[in-house]
């Protein structure tokens, strides 16, 4: 079994995204919406097979259905599909997710002729998504397809990687100069983080992709002891799916606070 995590550009719209959830097929698992970001993250889980095939049908109905020219939302982006990583949900299934990640990029960029960039293992070493998105199109050509944007597309991040957690700390009574701060304050080994703003709120988005050097209570933890006057964590979310094994890291009784439980496993949606 693999996991697909598409993040693609589009959180507003109720139709469009019931037409992709409904375009995304059997492995389709969860869908985390966010109107601020103007993004949406579809989870897809199947042996690769059937998980490329839906795959192929969620990314044509997204490039079919929207237009990055006319999308505005906090989150950064290069594309209407923005992100596309290939996740091994087991260490051996690596080389598995790597095939199927260069096996959908090429597939992209000669079906869409649009620009696919990769990241994760290759050839010269590793590439991190904050790598590409720092540096595409400046000294980073694409790996597949054109030189430059789609005006409609953009262009596509196609990845390989192994398990990370998707988490985010929602704060009230704090400017987003402190949330960049504080979000500065939690990178480090096993955590990426970003400072930014969400309707009246603001928000430090987090990737944690090392649970053995970093845990949602952990970071939590560190937030809280660094907010003053008046400052306050609102809520903690999870975005998508975590792995059951995230909840034996921490105290049941904290679950709640930090936006985990159950039934937002992996492990409980391929159990339906």
């Amino acid at each position: 079994m693999l996991e697909c995590v598409i993040n693609i550009s589009e959180g507003r719209d109720e139709d469009r995204l019931a037409r992709l959830a409904r375009a995304a097929g059997a492995s389709l698992r969860d869908v985390h919406r966010d109107p601020f970001h103007h993004r949406s993250v579809f989870t897809l889980i199947n042996p690769a097979t059937e998980l490329e095939r839906d795959v192929h049908g969620l990314l044509d109905a997204a490039l079919e259905l929207l237009d990055i020219a006319a999308h505005q939302g906090v989150h950064p982006r290069l594309g209407v599909v923005d992100v596309v990583p290939f996740v091994a949900l087991a260490p051996e299934s690596i080389s598995a997710a790597i095939d199927l990640r260069d096996r959908t990029a090429r597939w992209i960029a000669l079906a869409h002729e649009m620009p696919v960039f990769l990241y994760g293992p290759l050839p010269e070493g590793e590439r991190t998504l904050p790598h590409v998105r720092a540096h595409a199109f400046k000294d980073l050509s694409p790996d597949f397809g054109p030189a430059e944007p789609d005006a409609r597309a953009g262009a596509a991040v196609v990845g390989a990687r192994e398990i990370l957690v998707a988490w985010n700390l929602w704060l009230t009574g704090v400017d987003i100069d402190e949330a960049r701060l504080l979000a500065k304050l939690v990178r480090r080994p096993g955590v990426r983080a970003l400072g930014l703003p969400v309707g009246d709120a603001v928000q430090v988005s987090c990737n944690l992709y090392d649970l053995d050097l970093a845990t949602p209570s952990m970071v939590y933890d560190l937030v809280a002891s660094q907010l003053e006057g008046g400052g306050a964590i609102q809520r903690a979310e999870l975005v998508g799916l975590a792995p059951r094994s995230l909840l034996a890291r921490e105290e049941r009784s904290r679950w709640a606070a930090l936006g985990l439980s159950e039934g937002a496993t992996i492990e409980s949606r391929l159990e339906r």
